[in-house]
């Protein structure tokens, strides 16, 4: 990594952290907003969805703005937007005549960061000159993990200590970091995505482009493998440690992104002697043998093992589908890294989806659901396979 741009690296490292926070500081306090504001849950869940959703929308509208205003601009407003959504989610529900409407506006206002940081986190690190890419893009995805598991521990450490009743404290206390972040990313050199002279590849002519469709098949695979399961983890945890809710949240969903943050790591550290496309093969087969433990073992807690085990086989996958697209599509610019977390995104929501809907038709059998969903790791598994064959990435 040339050292002019290691500060960049570690900005978009904390751009990563930032977004952990936004997705899953708020869940943690869903009973908390039932209780106080006396909203129901049904309603408070459905911030999960409206968060997503404008992430997904600004996943497809970024691609004809990033460009136009500067990445720069772009980074320091996602990590600015970030901040005023949590600190809005301290002060709007007290201050409206609707509570729920104050919360609603909050989690606009941080998924629009949220969304931002998705689309240009990677292409920003993925621009830096670097002797391995594909190591460097692995390590930076991990630490949406780290900031998961911290935003978990560390919550659940200070409600502990300090109690619930100062969860307002807390959000103004993770607030500092997507501020620091937003300074830090005025001032870091940014190398530009495409070279001088050139122009980055427009919607149009990546719709033409075969190869592209089948990238936006692996990452939507990509992101459904992982959330599959991911999305059930508290119950698996629940289950086969014969836990509370509060514990099974703890443990499940826990292990699962201390697993993929690890398996992302590795390949950070070790990515230089290991093949991307035999390790993402490897960690689809892998992928297929976990859903097989968790759908067809008769015991809770083997099932719970399978559900780490997926854990550490998807880690790969997101930021590898990356690596791979940035390699099979040069000059891809904005527009590609855009639709690519758009297909992820969606992957993220139609994973879940699937299973829970299997699951439905099938008497709520949850392990049935999670056995459909062994055609997202197999799809991407092929993926791969098509794309090793002659590379018509620049002919097609």
């Amino acid at each position: 990594m040339d050292n002019k741009y290691q500060k960049t690296i570690y900005a978009c490292f904390l751009g990563y952290i930032v977004q952990a926070i936004v997705n899953n500081f708020v869940p943690l306090l869903f009973l908390t907003f039932e209780s106080a504001y006396n909203i129901p849950l049904s309603k408070i869940t459905l911030l999960i969805t409206f968060n997503f959703g404008i992430q997904l929308l600004v996943d497809l509208l970024s691609a004809g703005f990033v460009d136009k205003i500067g990445y720069r601009v772009c980074a320091v407003a996602a990590h600015i937007f970030s901040a005023l959504g949590l600190l809005g989610l301290s002060v709007l529900p007290e201050i409206l005549p609707d509570a729920y409407i104050g919360l609603l506006i909050s989690v606009t206002i941080y998924a629009l960061g949220g969304g931002l940081l998705e689309v240009l986190v990677s292409p920003i690190v993925e621009s830096c000159p670097s002797k391995n890419k594909e190591k460097t893009m692995s390590l930076l995805h991990s630490f949406y993990c780290w900031g998961h598991v911290g935003v978990v521990l560390f919550s659940t450490l200070f409600f502990k200590i300090f109690g619930i009743d100062n969860w307002k404290i807390l959000t103004c206390i993770w607030i500092i970091i997507p501020l620091a972040n937003a300074f830090l990313f005025s001032r870091v050199p940014l190398a530009p995505l495409v070279k001088d002279g050139e122009t980055g590849a427009s919607m149009p002519a990546l719709f033409k482009n075969r190869i592209f469709w089948l990238l936006m098949l692996m990452m939507l695979c990509a992101g459904a493998s992982e959330q599959a399961v991911s999305q059930w983890a508290s119950t698996f945890a629940e289950r086969g440690l014969g836990v509370g809710k509060t514990i099974g949240d703890l443990a499940g969903p826990m292990t699962f992104a201390i697993l993929m943050g690890s398996a992302r790591a590795f390949y950070g550290k070790f990515g230089d002697r290991i093949n991307l496309d035999k390790f993402m093969i490897g960690s689809g087969v892998l992928c297929i043998a976990s859903y097989l433990c968790i759908s067809l073992s008769p015991s809770p807690f083997l099932s719970l093992v399978g559900c780490g085990i997926c854990g550490l086989s998807v880690g790969i996958m997101w930021p590898g589908s990356f690596s791979k697209a940035s390699a099979a599509i040069r000059n891809g610019g904005t527009a590609m890294f855009a639709l690519l977390a758009l297909a992820g995104d969606l992957g993220c929501s139609g994973g879940p989806s699937l299973v829970g809907y299997i699951s439905s038709i099938a008497s709520d059998n949850l392990k049935k659901g999670i056995l459909a969903a062994i055609i997202f790791p197999f799809l991407l598994i092929v993926g791969i396979l098509l794309l090793k064959k002659p590379k018509a990435s620049a002919k097609n």
